[in-house]
C-alpha cells in the first residue's frame, strides 16, 4: 500500500486487538490487489445517550489506481452490529465482494450474458411444418415444428411471443429451441 492506513475510531477508545484484526484485513486486501493506494477504516460506537440497541458502524475507503471502492456495515440493519468485530467484518467483505467484481470483470473472468431473442410468431405453416418469427430486431427468422420445446405445434396462433436460439441455416437465419412465452406457458 503505498499510503499508510488511516484508522478512525469515533465516540470509543481505540482497542489494541480491533486494530490488529483491522490491519490484517487491510493486509488481505493489499494482498489480494497488489495495487492497493490506500485505505481509510472508520469505526464509530452509537452516542452515548443510547441505551438500547447499540450498534457498531464500520465504513471503509479503498483506492486502487483510478478506482475507489467503499463500503460500511450497515447500522440499522443488523443486530449482530452490536459486536463491534462484526460490524468491522461485514464492512471489509463487502469491499472485498466489491474488488474482486471489479478485478473479475477487467480481466475478463465474468461471464456477460447476451440477451435470448424473442419474438412473435408472423406465420404458421401446418402443412410444411414451418412457421416464421419476426424478432424484436425486425429479422424474419424462420422455424421447424421440431425446434418448438413444450408446446403443440398445432396449438400455435400468430402473434404469440417466443424466446429462441438463433443460427445460420441454409437458406438463412432459423431459430431452435422456440419456446412460447407468457403467462399460460413456461418460461426457463
Amino acid at each position: 500500500m503505498q499510503i499508510p492506513l488511516q484508522l478512525t475510531f469515533r465516540n470509543m477508545n481505540a482497542s489494541e486487538s480491533l486494530e490488529s484484526y483491522i490491519r490484517k484485513r487491510v493486509e488481505k486486501l493489499d494482498d489480494f490487489s497488489e495495487t492497493l493506494v490506500s485505505c481509510r477504516v472508520v469505526v464509530e460506537a452509537p452516542h452515548k445517550h443510547q441505551h438500547k440497541g447499540r450498534l457498531y458502524q464500520a465504513r471503509i475507503d479503498i483506492s486502487l489506481p483510478g478506482k475507489t471502492f467503499a463500503a460500511s456495515s450497515e447500522q440499522n440493519l443488523n443486530q449482530a452490529h452490536e459486536d463491534v468485530y462484526v460490524a468491522v467484518r461485514d464492512a471489509f467483505d463487502a469491499v472485498q465482494r466489491q474488488m474482486q467484481e471489479s478485478i473479475y470483470r477487467q480481466k475478463g473472468h465474468i461471464k456477460r450474458h447476451e440477451a435470448v431473442p424473442y419474438g412473435r410468431i408472423s406465420e404458421l405453416h401446418p402443412e410444411g411444418d414451418f412457421g416464421r418469427i419476426l424478432s424484436a430486431e425486425g429479422k424474419d427468422i424462420y422455424f421447424h415444428r421440431n425446434s418448438l420445446l413444450h408446446a403443440d405445434f398445432d396449438e400455435l396462433e400468430t402473434g404469440m411471443e417466443v424466446r429462441f436460439v438463433e443460427q445460420q441455416g441454409e437458406e438463412g437465419p432459423q431459430a431452435s429451441s422456440v419456446l412460447l412465452i407468457g403467462k399460460h406457458h413456461i418460461v426457463e
